[in-house]
């Protein structure tokens, strides 16, 4: 599938506003800002594995299209929620536990990159990725 393989950090796009809208301290921002984040998409129909590979941790999700799952994020907030795959866009919706907030994220292939794209309380992100 067109997600499928090793994704490097390339460059943020008002990343630290939107870190900032989340509530993550300035520090915490800075060195988000610089985490050289390295993801790797396995794709099985519905099915996803996502390897997360950082400067502050590793994890790895599993999860199935359409279905709710939990996850945290490298700050410790915690979210509910499920991905679901419109068009060529895989599309995020996110539930914070300790706010009730809702994130919204959107993966999709644009030329040669992977694009992440945020949405929280209206502050806009994009995450650009280039296979690695």
């Amino acid at each position: 599938m067109a997600f499928d393989g090793t994704w490097k950090i390339d460059r943020n796009e008002n990343y630290e506003k939107f870190m900032e809208a989340m509530g993550i301290g300035m520090m915490k921002r800075k060195l988000g800002a610089h985490d050289n984040l390295k993801i790797t998409i396995q794709q099985d129909g519905n099915k996803f594995i996502v390897k997360e590979a950082s400067n502050f941790r590793n994890i790895e999700i599993e999860f199935t299209l359409g279905v709710n799952f939990e996850y945290s994020l490298a700050d410790g907030t915690e979210l509910s929620g499920a991905w679901t795959l419109e068009g060529n866009k895989l599309v995020g919706t996110f539930t914070r536990k300790d706010n009730g907030k809702v994130l919204k994220a959107y993966r999709e292939i644009v030329g040669d990159e992977l694009v992440q794209t945020y949405i929280y309380e209206g502050v806009e992100s994009k995450r650009f990725f280039k296979r690695g």
